[in-house]
């Protein structure tokens, strides 16, 4: 799609180039009559034909920021679609035709505006999230710690590194991977930024991704949007907090030693096997853990609500893991995928890779989430 634009773009001020050259009387354009809807003098003419080859400098440069991946090519855009449709609009006898490419440029523009808008505010977010966060601890997680936990769950931390470390406040993480909604649906790819604060516990996912391979998807915490405009999933209610708790949860894997935090209990099940239970705003959620003997998270399942609203069920909902990386000094798992079992069978919704884990950073990434 990308492409597309960038050579819509480009071809769409080749063209205003050919009005400048018209209407400057540089040379003769086929087509081009000369009339405009009101009457120009010789002054006024010159300034028009100039006004052409401006909106042409920046439609090719709105062509080329795309091309480039800028953030803010769709500004550029914009102006050149106004510009543009100024022009048509006085030369309409000749230019009328322009107005379709101006709309072909200006739906993926105001796209380019609303994800401009909604990073913005996921931004403000994330900056909140990290200020709630606790103030940095001089002390390190000491293994006396870990004794009254069950031994798989005690060998998991202690494998992974957090002995000795510091304790964390904040994490932030990116993340590549692949989803889909249905089990019908073709994988789309996906890239994320993720922050967490583990004191209170809080979290924002901001994903990007795109149905189809065309049609751009934002999404921040269990709010999805497409085209940055049109609302998908944007509900609130006990059911989807429920969700929220499991999640948070089960992305502890991510920065273990949130295990040992207070709103998080913990009761043994087997030598492989413990259920954690989290109680946050007066609701618990409850998974259980699978560990390896090495003390490696395999996975983890619980019963989440499918959805949110009164048709929404508890329903089987498993996460596992396959491969694992160490990131400052702490061992995660850094590829898994998202599961559902449903009545047709398992649905996996989602296949993760963890790209970059920094502890204790109260920055933004630079950049957000791009595909």
């Amino acid at each position: 799609m990308r492409i597309a634009l960038t050579i819509l773009l480009a071809f769409h001020g080749t063209i205003h180039l050919l009005g400048f050259v018209g209407w400057s009387r540089l040379a003769a354009v086929p087509g081009l009559s000369g009339r405009t809807l009101v009457s120009l003098s010789a002054s006024g003419q010159r300034a028009y034909a100039l006004v052409w080859l401006v909106a042409t400098l920046v439609l090719l440069a709105a062509a080329a920021l795309c091309a480039g991946r800028h953030a803010w090519w769709w500004a550029t855009a914009l102006l050149g679609v106004l510009l543009s449709q100024c022009l048509i609009v006085l030369a309409w006898d000749d230019a009328r035709f322009g107005t379709i490419v101006n709309v072909l440029v200006l739906v993926p523009a105001l796209v380019g505006l609303a994800h401009a808008h909604f990073t913005r505010r996921t931004d403000a977010e994330i900056r909140v999230l990290l200020a709630r966060s606790s103030p940095p601890s001089t002390t390190s997680v000491s293994q006396s710690e870990l004794q009254n936990l069950p031994a798989p769950v005690r060998r998991w931390l202690e494998s992974s590194g957090v002995v000795g470390h510091e304790r964390l406040r904040t994490v932030r993480l990116r993340q590549r991977g692949e989803l889909r909604t249905s089990p019908s649906d073709a994988w789309m790819p996906a890239r994320a930024d993720q922050y967490f604060s583990v004191d209170p516990p809080a979290f924002v996912w901001r994903v990007d991704t795109a149905m189809m391979g065309v049609l751009p998807l934002a999404g921040r915490n269990m709010l999805v949007k497409a085209l940055s405009l049109i609302n998908v999933v944007d509900s609130a209610d006990e059911k989807i907090d429920h969700s929220s708790l499991l999640r948070f949860l089960g992305e502890t894997v991510w920065f273990p030693s949130a295990a040992l935090a207070p709103y998080i209990v913990w009761e043994p099940i087997d030598e492989m096997t413990a259920r954690a239970t989290m109680r946050q705003g007066g609701l618990d959620a409850s998974a259980v853990f699978t560990f390896s003997d090495q003390g490696r998270v395999l996975g983890l399942s619980a019963e989440r609500y499918l959805g949110g609203g009164a048709s929404a069920k508890l329903t089987p909902w498993f996460v596992s893991c396959s491969e694992w990386r160490t990131f400052q000094g702490i061992e995660i798992p850094n590829r898994g995928q998202v599961s559902w079992t449903l009545a047709s069978g398992d649905f996996t919704y989602y296949r993760w890779e963890i790209l970059d884990v920094e502890f204790n950073r109260s920055e933004l990434y630079g950049g957000g989430a791009r595909l």
